[in-house]
């Protein structure tokens, strides 16, 4: 398999999350990282579900960017959830000795940029999510197909 190729259960590169439903049952989908990386994806997850952010995707960019090794993306439902669960993501890297992460987009809470070093997060307003849609954006960046 090359490396542009997409991984069994995913489109290139892009993992659902489990629902909340499957949550309980299903071990979270930590990708293959450095432990450091595991460890910050599986808070952020957390944080993420615990949260009720809706729409979580996960994008391995492990050998495939400099960025990062993982992207998470998700939606809060207003600015004021966007603002909360960046919050949250903040805090709970902070108590798990990861450090400070860098921020950016908190003051308006449309589109919320956590750079957790192994790990970005983007947090969304649903209707800002569905103008820039990243998670295309990225598929594409890893796709062998030419596009027409």
């Amino acid at each position: 398999m090359s490396p542009h190729e997409p991984r069994e259960g995913t489109i290139a590169g892009l993992t659902p999350q489990n629902s909340a439903a499957d949550t309980a049952s299903a071990a979270p989908q930590v990708p293959e990282a450095s432990a450091h990386g595991a460890n910050v994806f599986a808070t952020v997850q957390t944080v993420l579900e615990d949260a009720k952010a809706e729409d979580i995707i996960s994008i391995d960019l492990d050998g495939k960017s400099s960025l990062a090794d993982m992207m998470l993306v998700a939606s809060g439902r207003s600015h004021r959830h966007v603002s909360a669960v960046a919050d949250q993501v903040q805090r709970a890297l902070k108590d798990a000795g990861h450090g400070s992460p860098r921020v950016e987009g908190l003051p308006h809470a449309d589109w919320v940029l956590i750079d957790a070093g192994d790990v970005i997060v983007h947090l969304f307003r649903p209707e800002v999510r569905g103008f820039y849609n990243i998670e295309k954006l990225w598929s594409d960046s890893f796709s062998e197909t030419p596009h027409a």
